[in-house]
C-alpha cells in the first residue's frame, strides 16, 4: 500500500516542514522522506548560514554549527589585526571566509585534506568574492614555506570525534563526511598534531584558536603548553569547547 500524501512532511517539526516547503520543490514529500531518513536539512536546502552570510553545503562538507561561529568570534577577539591567517581543515570555507571578510587586508590561507571539500570552499569563496588561498594537503604540509614564522592567527575546527564515538552519533551527523569528524581511536589525534607542528609557523605574538570536544580541553592544554599560555574558553552552553594560546612576543 502506498503512503498517503504528506506522510513524511507530517513527521517533521513544523519549522523544518516550513523550510522544505519554502524551497518550492515539485515534490516536497520526496525531500521530507530524505530528511526523515537522516539527510541533513541544510544539504536539502543547499546552503547554511554562518555569521552574516550563507555558504553552499552538500555531502562533501560539514554543516557549519553555532560552536564554530563561537570559534570565529573568539578568534577575532584574541587577534584583532592579523596580517596572515591560516585555517586548518577549512571544509566549506566558512572560517576562512568570515575572517577574510572581517580582515580584508589580511592574507588568508585555508587547507583541507579533502579535494571534494576544497571544491566547495572554492565555490563559496568565488561566490562571496573573498580572497582566500586554498591548499590541498595535510595540515601545514601544503603551505608555502615563506609563511614560516609569519602567521599571526591559526584557526581550526578539526576532526575531534573518536572512532568508537562515530557509531553513536545521530544519523544526520553520520551523513556528513567521516573524514571531517573522526580523528582516530582517541579523538584528539589531529589536535595534538596541530599543537606539535604549529610552533615554527607562528609570528611573535601569534595566536592559535581551536575548537575541541567538550571532554578534551584539559588533556590538550598540556599538549599546547610549550607554545605559551593556554586558555580554555566555553561555548554558550558553558561547555569547554575552545583552546587558545599566544606565542611569546
Amino acid at each position: 500500500m502506498g503512503r498517503v500524501k504528506g506522510h513524511y512532511l507530517d513527521q517533521l517539526p513544523s519549522h523544518e516542514r516550513r523550510r522544505l516547503l519554502a524551497l518550492g520543490s515539485n515534490d516536497p514529500e520526496h525531500l521530507a522522506r530524505l530528511r526523515c531518513e537522516g539527510t541533513p536539512l541544510q544539504y536539502l536546502e543547499g546552503f547554511a548560514p554562518f555569521t552574516d552570510f550563507d555558504v553552499v553545503v552538500d555531502e562533501r562538507v560539514l554543516v557549519p554549527r553555532p560552536e564554530t561561529e563561537g570559534l570565529f568570534e573568539l578568534a577575532v577577539t584574541l587577534s584583532q589585526s592579523p596580517s596572515v591567517i591560516v585555517d586548518l581543515g577549512t571544509g566549506s570555507g566558512v572560517l576562512a571566509i568570515a575572517l577574510a571578510r572581517r580582515f580584508p587586508a589580511a592574507s588568508v590561507h585555508a587547507v583541507d585534506i579533502s579535494a571534494d571539500a576544497l571544491e566547495v570552499a572554492r565555490e563559496n569563496t568565488n561566490r562571496l568574492g573573498v580572497g582566500v588561498a586554498l591548499y590541498l594537503g595535510d595540515l601545514f604540509e601544503p603551505l608555502p614555506g615563506d609563511l614560516l614564522g609569519g602567521v599571526d592567527l591559526v584557526v581550526s575546527n578539526p576532526p575531534y570525534v573518536s572512532t568508537p564515538e562515530w557509531a553513536g552519533l545521530p544519523e544526520d551527523v553520520r551523513r556528513e563526511p567521516q573524514i571531517a569528524l573522526v580523528a582516530g581511536p582517541v579523538g584528539d589525534e589531529v589536535l595534538r598534531r596541530i599543537a606539535s607542528e604549529v610552533g615554527p609557523w607562528l609570528a611573535p605574538g601569534g595566536v592559535v584558536v581551536c575548537e575541541v570536544g567538550e571532554t578534551q580541553a584539559d588533556g590538550l592544554k598540556h599538549a599546547m603548553a610549550p607554545l605559551g599560555q593556554v586558555l580554555v574558553h566555553h561555548d554558550l552552553a558553558g561547555r569547554p569547547r575552545y583552546l587558545s594560546v599566544e606565542a611569546p612576543t
